[in-house]
């Protein structure tokens, strides 16, 4: 991991270069980067404990090994990073609303294990929040899904061959449900992989269909990219007008890191958004 934490970070001093306006965003992430491999190695217990005699059952039915919403979690790990990621908040520009949600958290407006539990239930923790304050609700919403990252990374390495030999083709995260925003074409063959950016893991899915709403249908799927950027596609679908950011590296050297790839396509999001898809 030690490696791979150090080809990432060279990867965003390149990328820092090459696209100087994602400069602060880049800096961030290489910083969460290092913090969560720290708070990876302390993590001694599973954050949730995985039935090992039901994993091929649900696999099969296609339902994920996780369920944050009505299970059993130990969440103190997490927690731990939330409250080093807050800290981390609070050192740059995004202080105030990260001293806010401190503040919450200790009056006991909210309490961490419930925001875990109503992220994955609604997809968002924004509902239990005013609805007059975009940037708090983005930036506690990323915080919680960032601070159960290194706990799921490992139960995606535990539980990584069994989902390979699964033959998992379902459009969202065999770990914990979420639903991709990335993937990756690999091989010669262009095969697809999804990336689910809640813990890390990857798994191969049809290429000519639409992840969000199984649609196979060629005419209603589309793909458009931008000037000078061939390594980059937004795949479509106009049946649920969902969209999803694929890499393509396969006529380069260079190993994809998705988690750099998201926030060095941000662009990519704001186009298309901008021709009405979600």
């Amino acid at each position: 991991m030690a490696q791979k934490l150090n080809n990432s970070l060279q990867t965003i001093e390149r990328y820092k270069i090459a696209n100087p306006h994602y400069e602060e965003l880049l800096d961030i992430l290489g910083d969460i980067l290092i913090l969560r491999e720290e708070f990876r190695r302390k993590i001694t217990e599973d954050i949730y404990t995985i039935e090992k005699s039901l994993v091929g059952k649900k696999l099969e039915c296609g339902m994920p090994l996780v369920d944050f919403a009505a299970g059993d979690i130990d969440a103190k790990d997490a927690q731990r990073y939330f409250l080093a990621l807050l800290d981390l908040a609070e050192k740059r520009e995004l202080g105030g609303e990260a001293r806010r949600i401190r503040l919450d958290m200790e009056g006991g407006t909210f309490d961490f294990l419930t925001m875990i539990r109503e992220s994955f239930d609604s997809g968002t923790v924004e509902e239990t929040m005013e609805e007059d304050d975009d940037e708090f609700f983005d930036l506690l919403g990323f915080l919680v899904e960032e601070s159960l990252r290194p706990s799921l990374e490992i139960l995606a390495e535990k539980y990584g061959s069994l989902i390979e030999a699964s033959r998992w083709a379902e459009g969202f995260c065999p770990i914990c449900g979420r639903e991709p925003k990335i993937c990756e074409l690999r091989h010669e063959e262009g095969e697809k992989y999804l990336f689910c950016g809640q813990c890390g893991i990857q798994w191969r899915f049809p290429r000519l269909k639409c992840p969000f709403c199984a649609n196979e249908d060629q005419q209603s799927l589309a793909y458009f990219t931008v000037e000078d950027e061939e390594k980059y596609r937004v795949d479509v679908c106009n049946e649920c007008n969902r969209y999803i950011k694929t890499i393509d590296f396969r006529n380069t050297n260079e190993d994809a890191n998705l988690d750099i790839e998201d926030i060095a396509t941000l662009h990519l999001d704001i186009l298309a958004n901008d021709e009405g898809y979600d």
